[in-house]
């Protein structure tokens, strides 16, 4: 039986090991290019999905998203919005339902995304919506992953310029591991709901039957 607390503190995150996807980066910055990767992705039955966004730092400054990422167990694909926009290839494979796509806090991407394109979203899994079920109460990917795997997701690229002309080796894990870790979190949850053998401890309870004692 595997016991999991139902949420984690931010605190607990630090000593970890950080997280490294140890998978092939590739950067698709041309139509061309994305096509390829949208060809092998058809293959696959569920990718992990992610979204970068230029931070605004401005009042009333906004931008538009600037990478997708999706991901398989050893291949990750950044797609340079940016300089590509949403060509067919890549809207078609967004309303697929054949294939699932996971990610968390997904109807924000959606936004984004909507910003560059209309499409019609399919066969997307909400990490939220799953782990709320089980009784998971965190709601952010480095949480989840830390509960569930004991390990680190950095955030230091977040902030970062994802308009930038070519990506850093930085932000190039950073976004590669966002889409992965995705991935990872749905196949063990799903792991776990079919075997039965787990168990979500309240921590919340924990600290009261500390305080009474």
């Amino acid at each position: 039986m595997i016991e999991l607390p139902d949420r984690i503190e931010k605190a607990e995150l630090a000593d970890k090991p950080k997280v490294v996807f140890n998978g092939i980066i590739e950067e698709i910055d041309t139509e061309d290019k994305a096509q390829k990767a949208i060809r092998i992705l058809r293959n696959e039955k569920v990718v992990g999905f992610d979204t970068e966004t230029r931070p605004s730092f401005a009042r009333g400054q906004g931008h538009k998203i600037a990478l997708l990422q999706l991901s398989t167990d050893d291949m990750a694909y950044l797609f340079r919005l940016n300089k590509i926009g949403i060509p067919d290839c890549i809207a078609d494979f967004l309303a697929t339902p054949d294939i699932i796509k996971v990610g968390v806090s997904v109807k924000d991407d959606f936004a984004s995304l909507a910003s560059r394109r209309k499409f019609s979203p399919a066969g997307f899994v909400e990490l939220q919506d799953m782990c709320g079920g089980m009784g998971i109460e965190e709601k952010g990917l480095q949480k989840m992953y830390g509960l569930l795997f004991g390990e680190r997701i950095s955030k230091n690229q977040q902030l970062s310029n994802w308009e930038i002309e070519s990506l850093t080796e930085g932000q190039r894990q950073y976004a590669a591991v966002d889409a992965w870790a995705c991935l990872r979190i749905y196949r063990y949850l799903l792991e776990l709901k079919q075997s039965g053998e787990y168990r979500i401890i309240s921590k919340h309870a924990e600290e009261s039957n500390t305080e009474k004692g």
